[in-house]
C-alpha cells in the first residue's frame, strides 16, 4: 500500500524514498528528550531552544521533491487512464483509497491507544503530547488528498497552457502571502497549502512531458534564482530561515507555506532536474536500486509509523532513566544523537517488519473495495473524501488527544469518509462476479 505512484521511472521512485528518509531523520534528530526529577518525560522544542538548528531545516525539508515525484507519477497515471476512457471519478477514488486504507489503519489504531490509556487515567498532558507526536506529520496526506482529487483538472490546464499554469499558481500564492503578512489575514493563508505544494506539484506534469528538460538552461534557472530569492526573503525579511514550523515564530515558512517557501520549492525542483541523468545513470545499478526500491514501496508505511519507534525508546531509556542526559543541545548531547538515531532506525526495521502482513491485508481490501472505471455512487466520493480531509485537517492542527480527550467527532469523521470512499467502489459480491468466483 506503500507506493503510490504507478510510475516505474526510478529517478521519480528515488525522489519519494529520498524524500521520505530525510522528513523521518530530520524528525528524529529535532526531537530531543529530557526526564524531569518528578519522573515526567518532556520535550523541549530544539528549534526554538537552540536557534541556529533551523539552519539544518534548509536540508531537511525536502517534501516539494515529494511533490514534485507526486505530480510526475499523478500525471502519467490521469493520462493512461483518460485515453483508456476511464472517468475521474474512478481515478481519484483509487488515488484516495490508497493513501485513506493505510492513514485510517494507522490513525484507528493510535486512537484505540488514546480511549485505552484515557479510561486508564494517563496524566492528559501526557496523553495529549504523545497524541500530537503521532499526528505530526498528517499535514501532508489533507494536502495530498486535495491535489489528487482537482488532478483531472490541473492536468487539463496543463495541456492547455503548460508552463504558465505553475506561474500562474505562484504569482497567486505571493498575493495571498502579501495579504497573511501585510493585513493578517490566515484565511487567505489556507490557500497557499495547495497553490504552493501545488505549484511543485504542477511543474512534475510539466517534467513528466518534457515541457521542463532536464538538459536545458531552465532548470539552471529556477535552481538558482529559486534559492537567490529565498535568501534574499531570508535577509531582508520578513520570513525565518526555518523551513519547518517554530513556535511562536511569525511569519512562518510553512504555517502557511510562504512565499520563501514557494522560492524554496521551485530551487529544489530545479536542482533535481538538474541531477536527474547523473543519479539516472547511478539507478541503473542493480545494487543501489535494490535498496531504493524497497523504500520506494514502504514510503506510506515509513512516513506513518516513524514516530513509533520514539515512543518505544523514550519507555525503555527514559522513564527507566537508563538514558544518559548531558544539557540540552550542548556538544554531549550532539555526540549522543548518534546512538540515538541509530537505535531509532533499528526499532523502525522492526516495526515494519512487524507491519508487512498487515500491508499485505490492506492490499487485499484495496482490490476488493477500490473504485471501478465508472465509480459506484459518485457522491459518496466527494463526501467521503470531505469528511476525511477535514478530519486529518483536525489531526495535524491538534494532534489525536487534544486537550489529554479522545476526539469524537473528528474520529467519527475520519471512519465515515473511508467508508464512504470504500463504499465507491464494487462489492465483493460484485467483485466475486467479475473474477468468475
Amino acid at each position: 500500500m506503500g507506493d503510490l505512484s504507478g510510475d516505474r521511472d526510478r529517478y521519480v521512485d528515488f525522489l519519494r524514498a529520498w524524500a521520505i528518509v530525510l522528513v523521518v531523520f530530520g524528525h528524529w534528530l529535532i526531537t530531543g528528550l529530557v526526564r524531569e526529577p518528578n519522573g515526567a518525560i518532556e520535550v523541549p522544542e530544539l528549534l526554538a531552544t537552540v536557534p541556529w538548528t533551523q539552519w539544518l531545516t534548509l536540508g531537511f525539508q525536502i517534501m516539494p521533491l515529494f511533490f514534485l515525484a507526486g505530480g510526475h507519477a499523478a500525471g502519467g497515471s490521469w493520462e493512461r487512464a483518460r485515453t483508456e476512457g476511464r472517468t475521474a471519478t474512478g481515478w481519484v477514488g483509487q488515488r484516495a483509497l490508497r493513501l485513506l486504507l493505510p492513514a485510517g489503519v494507522y490513525s484507528g489504531l493510535v486512537l484505540v491507544a488514546v480511549a485505552i490509556c484515557a479510561a486508564a487515567g494517563v496524566d492528559a498532558d501526557t496523553l495529549a503530547l504523545v497524541g500530537w507526536a503521532m499526528a505530526m506529520q498528517f499535514w501532508f496526506l489533507p494536502v495530498y488528498l486535495l491535489l489528487s482529487a482537482v488532478t483531472p483538472v490541473l492536468h487539463t490546464a496543463h495541456r492547455r497552457w503548460g508552463l504558465r499554469v505553475p506561474v500562474v499558481m505562484g504569482a497567486v500564492a505571493l498575493v495571498a502571502d502579501t495579504l497573511v503578512v501585510t493585513v493578517h489575514a490566515p484565511g487567505v493563508g489556507l490557500l497557499n497549502y495547495v497553490l504552493v505544494w501545488g505549484v511543485a506539484y504542477q511543474l512534475g506534469f510539466c517534467w513528466r512531458d518534457k515541457l521542463l528538460a532536464e538538459r536545458s538552461a531552465l532548470p539552471v534557472f529556477m535552481a538558482v534564482g529559486g534559492t537567490v530569492v529565498f535568501a534574499a526573503l531570508v535577509w531582508l525579511g520578513p520570513f525565518p530561515v526555518s523551513l519547518i514550523l517554530v513556535t511562536g515564530q511569525s511569519p512562518s515558512n510553512t504555517n502557511p507555506p510562504s512565499a520563501a517557501m514557494l522560492a524554496w520549492a521551485v530551487g529544489q525542483a530545479g536542482l533535481a532536474l538538474l541531477l536527474a541523468p547523473a543519479l539516472r545513470r547511478l539507478l541503473e545499478r542493480a545494487q543501489l536500486w535494490r535498496l531504493v526500491r524497497p523504500l520506494g514501496g514502504a514510503s506510506m508505511t515509513l512516513y506513518l509509523w516513524h514516530m513509533l519507534p520514539v515512543l518505544v525508546v523514550a519507555g525503555a531509556f527514559y522513564l527507566t532513566g537508563l538514558a544518559p542526559e548531558p544539557a540540552y543541545g550542548s556538544g554531549s548531547w550532539w555526540v549522543l544523537r548518534v546512538p540515538w538515531l541509530a537505535l531509532l532506525g533499528v526499532v523502525l526495521v522492526g516495526v515494519v517488519g512487524a507491519l508487512r502482513p498487515l500491508e499485505r491485508g490492506l492490499a487485499q481490501v484495496y482490490e476488493w473495495t477500490r473504485p471501478g472505471d465508472l465509480a459506484r455512487r459518485p457522491w459518496a466520493l466527494w463526501f467521503g473524501l470531505a469528511a476525511s480531509v477535514s478530519a486529518l485537517i483536525w489531526f495535524a492542527g491538534h494532534g489525536f488527544a487534544y486537550g489529554g480527550r479522545f476526539p469524537v467527532l473528528p474520529a467519527l469523521g475520519l471512519v465515515v469518509g473511508v467508508g464512504l470512499v470504500m463504499a465507491t467502489g464494487r462489492s465483493v459480491v460484485d467483485r466475486g462476479v467479475r473474477l468468475g468466483v
